[in-house]
């Protein structure tokens, strides 16, 4: 039998799952419309129309990097593999289906066949129902192409820091991206007040969680709110998931803690914050001083003097405990009220004692819940106290024991 013999007999037979990806590289670099989704979708419906194929499944991974085998549609359609909804899978070219070749070497050699599943590359000429033994040189090609674009992106990400330009998505709260040039911040004069209260609040030495329960008593909307009103996100914070009318008043303390040691505040662009590595993403936090700052690049919003002494602040309310020892009770208290942990924190008193609240309300305030605490010395005079009575018990229990054991023997030995 000819392989169109074949063809044609197994044609009435397929259910085709057809596959399309573009992640932003391929679209600012590629040759545009030519790697759009509906150019894709459309070319392989044509040649599953050309061969009696039917199509019973469309996926889409939009903005999805190749190099990650973490995409929505693509788990979802090896799923449908694996139901048997569909039994082939067909992709434009060979890069679609992914630029990580251990990956699609796995996919193309051993998972589909293994399934069941025919892959048919249509540019490439790859189909896993004939030999190809060029595959796998291709799928190293689209690894090391895509190991050449990230180093690319990072080069002009890194080249755009050293001249201070600002390559963020979205401007830091207080600020908008000039409408004449994306890289250059200007002041947002609506929401540019809110930050140098912040900044006074911090000068005057309060710490986020204070300033977070400052902000929702004054009901100042929270940065996502205002993203989202602008039309710039569509993201919604998990406070006002739960509470529609008053959780855009709700600050994250993370948010207020970056805003605080952000240079961006005194006309300063920093970048380069974080440690990235190719395939992984990003692997930590860069500490501040290996941040690339390029000063006086836009209109500050406060002035350096205020923001130096602010850091100084910062620096001076952490914790003491630089010994890397752990709190004696850390995990085992919890909040009797909202179920949180209580953490441990010193007071405010003139001779401070080591006390443990419910983080609940130490970071959201009265609003979330109420003010739980116990000194240290209290809870462990407590559990100690309960230690040695349970302790007392097993001795009793022990001499009870061995006086059972005693009067065995001597009744054994009466016998």
């Amino acid at each position: 039998m000819t392989n169109l013999q074949m063809e044609e007999l197994l044609a009435p037979t397929y259910k085709v799952g057809v596959y399309c990806r573009l992640s932003k590289e391929d679209e600012d670099i590629r040759d545009g419309e030519s790697q759009s989704i509906g150019h894709q979708r459309e070319m392989i419906e044509e040649f599953c129309r050309a061969r009696g194929w039917a199509v019973e499944e469309v996926y889409i991974d939009d903005g999805y990097s190749g190099t990650t085998s973490n995409r929505p549609d693509l788990q979802r359609m090896l799923k449908d593999v694996e139901k048997k909804k569909i039994n082939v899978v067909v992709t434009k070219d060979y890069s679609r289906l992914g630029r990580d070749n251990l990956f699609t070497e796995h996919l193309r050699e051993i998972w589909f066949p293994k399934h069941e599943c025919r892959y048919v590359a249509i540019n490439d000429n790859i189909d896993t129902m004939y030999d190809d033994e060029i595959a796998p040189f291709k799928a190293l090609f689209n690894a090391q192409y895509s190991k050449d674009i990230s180093k690319k992106v990072h080069s002009a990400y890194m080249n755009q820091a050293q001249k201070g330009r600002f390559t963020g998505c979205v401007a830091p709260f207080g600020y908008l991206k000039d409408p004449e040039d994306a890289t250059h911040l200007i002041i947002d004069e609506e929401t540019a007040p809110f930050v140098r209260q912040i900044f006074d609040w911090a000068l005057d030495g309060h710490g986020t969680a204070f300033i977070k329960r400052r902000l929702e008593a004054n009901k100042v909307p929270c940065s996502t709110w205002w993203n989202r009103q602008r039309g710039i996100r569509n993201h919604y914070t998990k406070w006002e998931i739960q509470d529609p009318e008053n959780g855009r008043y709700v600050w994250d303390d993370s948010v207020i803690g970056d805003m605080l040691i952000n240079p961006v505040y005194y006309g300063a662009i920093a970048s380069q914050k974080k440690n990235y590595k190719f395939k992984v993403g990003v692997i930590n936090e860069k500490k501040p001083e290996d941040w690339i700052v390029v000063e006086n690049t836009h209109e500050p919003i406060i002035d350096q003097d205020s923001f130096d002494i602010v850091q100084e602040k910062i620096e001076s309310r952490k914790c003491s405990r630089g010994d890397g020892t752990t709190s004696l009770f850390a995990g085992l208290i919890k909040c009797g009220e909202c179920g949180k942990a209580l953490t441990i924190r010193k007071t405010n008193a003139k001779h401070p004692q080591d006390i443990y609240a419910c983080v609940t309300y130490n970071r959201h305030g009265k609003n979330h819940c109420t003010q739980h605490r116990i000194e240290f010395d209290t809870l462990y005079n407590v559990v100690f106290d309960e230690i040695k009575e349970l302790a007392n018990e097993v001795v009793d229990a022990y001499d009870v024991a061995e006086s059972l054991a005693d009067a065995y023997e001597s009744e054994r030995r009466e016998q």
